[in-house]
């Protein structure tokens, strides 16, 4: 099983709207309220999540950085304090084809209210160069619903280049990857 690094919890990133940290018990009303907006969820095949698959999509984030080195980080917004998303590199064990089993797969989700402000690029340019400094891995892969293109602009924006789609739970997916920068 792939492990990225020597980490075991998040470590705490900070861009100039944002902290990127690790979630916690409080953060559960605001992130059930972002994974259940129809708007956000769209491109997430229109399931929305109720509160105590919040929470357990909220723990598994927690639970990959003791499992891979990698997880999900809250976004927290500094000028309020509210969580207006999450940014993060994992390794889900995805059944899709071709598989990107094995490599750290870039994964986003953000509040409506925030969408088209910079905020997704803000935490992913973050992540991605605290990922290359600090990884286990000569690459990344995002995969992106095929109609969502404000991600794939933000991937081409981030230097992901696509790559032939992939399927994914029956459904046509784009595939995205991007070379580790040197640090």
């Amino acid at each position: 099983m792939p492990r990225f690094s020597s980490l075991t919890s998040a470590p705490e990133l900070e861009t100039e709207r944002l902290l990127l940290r690790g979630f916690r018990e409080d953060d559960l009303d605001e992130h059930a309220a972002i994974l259940s907006d129809p708007v956000v969820m769209e491109h997430f095949g229109g399931h929305l999540f109720g509160r105590e698959d919040s929470w357990r999509r909220l723990l598994g984030g927690v639970g990959l950085w003791s499992l891979q080195g990698t997880g999900l980080l809250a976004a927290e917004r500094k000028s309020d304090g509210k969580l207006v998303g999450h940014v993060g590199l994992f390794d889900y064990h995805r059944e899709i084809s071709p598989s990107i089993e094995g490599v750290p797969e870039l994964g986003y989700i953000f509040a409506a209210e925030v969408h088209g402000r910079g905020i997704a690029r803000e935490a992913c340019d973050a992540l991605l160069k605290w990922a290359d400094r600090t990884l286990d891995a000569q690459e990344t892969v995002a995969i992106i619903s095929i109609g969502n293109m404000p991600s794939i602009k933000l991937a081409e924006r981030l230097g992901y280049q696509r790559q032939p789609d992939g399927v994914y739970r029956e459904e046509p997916i784009s595939l995205w990857r991007r070379q580790r920068r040197a640090a």
